[in-house]
């Protein structure tokens, strides 16, 4: 069965490259110019990943991207941009981005993006699985399949990446786990860029349990990371 792509794009020769390219290589591709009715088509399409641009019409692609969270939190999402700046990284994966490519780019290493992206959903659905649907964490409980975080003070719905990294402590609870085998299980790679990423979804993991007495993500200096619960 052929993967699907949802691809929202403006540029009308950049979108022509990339569909007829992808379709080629064996993708069914959706084409949209922008993400006014993304509900519906991610509901009608049911796609197996996203691609967004960033800079759309009527609204941008990190809002797409939270709305595509809203319907399935597991779902993929590589964003094609110029935007770099470190706040537009760290918005764009605050927003359910699994992952970014600059523009301008090649459709060979655009390909492998997809290809490692949809390896890693399979790779996360196993490791999410690894756990019981309940986590009890002091008064704190994580729901790994539901992408829920629940706190004395309410419910926090966590990123498919952000449950991939709580899912990993938790198997690791009050042991280490090294830096480099967390980077190659979630992301697929160590590199620097997804490197930065997890340091970003680790301040985030922390801010979480901030309050929580008994619960700490201990940074190892050249290691990893040691999640202490007790």
């Amino acid at each position: 069965m052929k993967k699907r792509v949802l691809y929202i794009e403006d540029e009308p020769y950049l979108a022509r490259i990339v569909k007829d390219t992808l379709e080629l290589k064996g993708y069914e591709v959706m084409h949209k110019k922008d993400g006014v009715k993304i509900m519906e088509d991610v509901s009608a399409f049911s796609p197996d990943i996203c691609l967004l641009d960033i800079m759309l019409p009527h609204i941008d692609g990190f809002a797409i991207a939270n709305h595509i969270r809203n319907i399935n939190p597991h779902l993929p999402v590589i964003f094609l941009t110029a935007k770099v700046q470190t706040d537009d990284l760290v918005k764009g994966f605050s927003s359910g981005g699994t992952d970014y490519l600059k523009k301008p780019f090649s459709m060979e290493e655009l390909i492998v993006r997809i290809e490692n992206q949809l390896k890693i959903m399979n790779r996360d659905a196993t490791s999410l699985h690894a756990l019981p649907e309940e986590v009890i964490l002091k008064n704190y409980k994580f729901y790994p399949r539901k992408f829920e975080l629940h706190a004395p003070s309410g419910i926090t719905k966590l990123s498919n990446r952000e449950s991939q990294i709580l899912a990993m402590l938790c198997i690791h609870t009050n042991n280490t786990i090294d830096r480099r085998e967390l980077l190659q299980i979630v992301w697929g790679d160590d590199s620097f860029f997804n490197s930065r990423n997890l340091d970003v979804y680790i301040r985030k993991l922390r801010g979480y349990f901030s309050v929580a007495d008994g619960i700490e993500i201990i940074t190892l200096k050249g290691k990893g990371y040691h999640f202490v619960v007790g």
